[in-house]
């Protein structure tokens, strides 16, 4: 994922900033709880698309910002 690219994408929903996960090629909103999916290098910002996070990996995510 392009860091320049990343700086600029936001949720959808949230509006807030996003974390890429490569392991798992999503893009997460802690705001939000959703994992938003990477196919190809190409983000799907779509809700429709998106996975729901738990809590335990919402929280997992916010403790590595």
């Amino acid at each position: 994922m392009d860091p320049k690219l990343l700086e600029i994408l936001v949720c959808p929903v949230s509006k807030t900033k996003l974390i890429y996960d490569k392991n798992s090629q999503e893009l997460i909103s802690t705001a939000a709880n959703l994992a938003y999916p990477v196919r190809d290098g190409i983000p799907i910002l779509l809700e429709d698309e998106a996975r729901v996070l738990s809590a335990e990996d919402t929280e997992a995510y916010r403790k590595q910002k």
